[in-house]
């Protein structure tokens, strides 16, 4: 297995973990995309995500790769994934915002020192 795919898994687990997002089943793959280092397919109502490391970078983006960093920014987006979801609604209510933004707060509280 590729040592930048094992070491993107171990890091999106620590974030995952730190931010207190272990109700997720996280899958991952490591295959070719298109326009970024690392994305997220997040499934809120079944609580599923799938990550997918870049396995095929552009020579322009090579020296900008950074594993941790990846991992770090889309663990952020599975914290930020509830608030996302609801701020796509076509009828979003204020109670819905403020139980995502709730949901972050308590996160955060115990992340931040």
């Amino acid at each position: 297995m590729n040592n930048d795919f094992v070491e993107f898994q171990e890091h999106f687990k620590h974030y995952q973990n730190l931010f207190g997002l272990s109700g997720y089943k996280v899958y991952f793959r490591h295959e070719p995309l298109e326009k970024s280092f690392a994305e997220i397919n997040i499934e809120n109502h079944s609580l599923v995500a799938t990550v997918t490391l870049n396995s095929r970078l552009s020579a322009k983006d090579k020296p900008f790769k950074d594993i941790k960093l990846s991992a770090k920014h889309e663990a952020i987006h599975l914290l930020l994934g509830q608030l996302e979801d609801r701020a796509y609604m076509r009828f979003l209510t204020k109670d819905a915002i403020y139980e995502a933004l709730e949901d972050i707060c308590h996160r955060l509280e115990g992340i931040i020192p």
